[in-house]
């Protein structure tokens, strides 16, 4: 069963997880949340210092007070 394509959504601003990579908890850049195969909630960006891609599962909690994803643009005609 395919599970139905969810947009992915900014993270936070303040959003932090931890690179394997510097053996340190470092802030997020390019930061989205996504949602896993599996149907949890995980933000997803770069480590500002090495550019390791860097992940955090989500609370629910978490991911439901993160920003909406932005509005898609009308398609004028």
């Amino acid at each position: 069963m395919a599970l139905p394509e969810t947009p992915a959504r900014p993270a936070p601003a303040n959003a932090e997880a931890y690179c394997v990579k510097c053996k340190a908890t470092r802030p997020v850049s390019d930061g989205q949340i996504v949602t896993v195969k599996n149907g949890k909630s995980a933000l997803k960006g770069k480590c500002p210092v090495c550019g390791t891609t860097m992940m955090k599962f989500l609370s629910n909690k978490q991911a439901a007070s993160a920003p909406a994803a932005p509005a898609a643009p009308a398609e004028g005609g």
